[in-house]
């Protein structure tokens, strides 16, 4: 894989990594139960201000891509083992595979519509 397409997944990763702390963070119930734990979630405003700032990063095509998955699924991006999404663990066809004609271009699952990431 080309290292503009792992610095591009990367930046979705982490988007992905601060939503979910977010949501975690805005959920009353999951909130008291952390917090009865010792947890204190006070950072949602830094939060929201480090995901504004990595949205400003990313390319606004990946990001099209990137919210129109997460809408339907909490995990957007998933990796792929032995031709396998381990989003929906359907078998993907043997032409998916990274392209070598263009080793840039995110790839979804044909199934589920994850974005892809092969384990290397």
């Amino acid at each position: 894989m080309g290292s503009a397409l792992n610095v591009r997944l990367g930046d979705l990763f982490r988007l992905q990594d601060l939503e979910v702390m977010i949501r975690e963070a805005s959920d009353p119930a999951l909130r008291k139960g952390e917090e009865e734990m010792g947890f204190a979630h006070n950072a949602l405003e830094q939060l929201d201000k480090a995901r504004q700032q990595l949205i400003e990063r990313i390319d606004a095509r990946d990001l099209r891509l990137y919210d129109r998955v997460s809408k339907k699924m909490h995990h957007a991006i998933v990796p792929v083992e032995e031709r396998t999404c381990l989003g929906c663990y359907i078998a993907l066809p043997t032409s998916a595979v990274p392209l070598s004609s263009d080793p840039d271009q995110l790839l979804t699952c044909e199934n589920c519509g994850r974005i892809l990431y092969w384990i290397e």
